[in-house]
C-alpha cells in the first residue's frame, strides 16, 4: 500500500506532468496562430490535374506564401524550376501574400505513367520546398471541385447549373508586348464576358453555405487539460470557419505583376487575387465585399513602374469559381 508521502508525491508529479503537457499544447497552438507581414517562406503546391476536351492532360499548381504583406521574388532556376521538359513551366517568378491557388498550368509530359512525378522546386528564404505532381486517378480536378477548393461552393454542394459553368472569355485589347520608361504610366486594358453562372449572391453571403457556429481551442483553467468551446459568430467580423474562406461570385477582373522584381502601382487599386478574409480589404475572399461594374465589359489599369527591367503583368478574369488569364510582357528602360 502506498503512503501517504508517496501518493502525494506521485499526485505533485501528475500535475507537474499536467501542467508540462497543458504549457506544450498552449505553445503548439499560440504557434499555430501567429501570422507574419513579412520574413517568412513560400511553399509550392500540386493541386490537381485537369483533361481538356481534346484529351490533353496539365497539372495546376499554386502556392502559399506565408506573409500578409511581403511578395517574394524568386527568377527562374535552381531556385525556381522544374526537373521534367525544362526549369521554366511557366511558374511565378512574383509571389503575392497568404494562399493562391491553381496559380498555373503545366503541361503533362508525354507517356507519363501514374508512377511517375514532376517536381517544382522553390527555395525561399533559404528553405528548399518541393511541389510533386502525379496523374493519380484521386487528383483529377473538374469544375465543381475548382469552385468548391476556391471557395465558391459550400462542401459538397452541386447543381446541374453549376455542374455546366464555363469560365469567362478574356481578350486583351494591349499587345502582348510592349515597352514603358520608369514612372510613365502605361495603359493596359482587356474585354471579358460570362455566362452568368454562378449567379452573384447578396453582400456578405459570399459563394458558399457557412454556418454561423464555430469553436476555438484552448486550455481549461481548472484541469490544464484542452478544450473546444463552441460560440456563435457575427459573419460580418470575424474569420471563416472553413479550411478554404467562402469567396464573393460575379465576373470581375484584376492586373498583378506576375514576373518582375521592381515597385510596380496600379490605377485604379485592383482587387486581390490571393486569398484575403480580413474585413475591408478588396478582395472577393472579404465579408461583404460586392462585386464592381464593368464599364463598356472592359478592365482598364494604368501600370507604372518604378525601376527598369522585364515584366509580365497578368490579367485575371473570374466569375468566382472559374478564371482565365492573359499576360503581358512589359520591357521598361530609364
Amino acid at each position: 500500500m502506498p503512503t501517504p508521502a508517496m501518493t502525494a508525491r506521485i499526485t505533485i508529479a501528475r500535475t507537474c506532468l499536467l501542467l508540462l503537457l497543458a504549457s506544450a499544447v498552449a505553445s503548439d497552438l499560440a504557434a499555430q496562430m501567429l501570422t507574419y507581414s513579412r520574413g517568412q517562406t513560400v511553399s509550392p503546391a500540386f493541386e490537381g490535374w485537369e483533361e481538356d476536351a481534346d484529351g490533353s492532360k496539365f497539372f495546376l499548381f499554386g502556392y502559399m506564401n506565408r506573409n500578409w504583406e511581403e511578395e517574394v521574388v524568386v527568377p527562374v532556376g535552381p531556385d525556381n524550376g522544374f526537373d521534367v521538359g525544362g526549369v521554366d513551366q511557366g511558374q511565378p517568378t512574383r509571389f503575392l501574400p497568404r494562399r493562391n491557388r491553381m496559380v498555373f498550368r503545366v503541361p503533362v509530359p508525354k507517356h507519363f505513367t501514374e508512377k511517375e512525378e514532376l517536381v517544382w522546386t522553390l527555395t525561399t528564404k533559404g528553405k528548399t520546398e518541393r511541389a510533386f505532381a502525379s496523374i493519380k486517378a484521386d487528383y483529377k480536378l473538374d469544375t465543381v471541385s475548382k469552385m468548391s477548393e476556391t471557395g465558391a461552393l459550400g462542401a459538397g454542394f452541386s447543381s446541374p447549373e453549376v455542374r455546366a459553368n464555363k469560365p469567362p472569355t478574356l481578350k486583351l485589347e494591349s499587345p502582348k508586348a510592349v515597352t514603358a520608361k520608369v514612372g510613365q504610366p502605361v495603359r493596359l486594358s482587356a474585354r471579358l464576358s460570362d455566362d452568368g453562372v454562378p449567379k452573384p449572391r447578396p453582400p456578405g453571403l459570399g459563394g458558399a453555405a457557412v454556418s454561423n457556429r464555430g469553436s476555438r481551442r484552448d486550455i481549461n483553467p481548472t484541469t490544464g487539460q484542452p478544450q473546444v468551446t463552441s460560440t456563435t459568430l457575427n459573419r460580418e467580423t470575424s474569420p471563416p470557419v472553413r479550411v478554404t474562406p467562402s469567396k464573393v461570385v460575379g465576373l470581375h477582373a484584376s492586373w498583378f505583376v506576375y514576373r518582375g522584381a521592381g515597385k510596380v502601382t496600379f490605377e485604379p487599386e485592383q482587387i486581390q487575387v490571393w486569398e484575403d478574409p480580413r474585413p475591408g480589404t478588396n478582395s472577393p475572399w472579404a465579408p461583404v465585399w460586392t462585386v464592381p461594374e464593368l464599364p463598356d465589359g472592359k478592365s482598364v489599369a494604368e501600370v507604372t513602374f518604378h525601376q527598369p527591367g522585364t515584366y509580365v503583368i497578368r490579367v485575371k478574369a473570374d466569375d468566382g469559381g472559374l478564371a482565365v488569364h492573359e499576360d503581358v510582357t512589359v520591357t521598361v528602360t530609364k
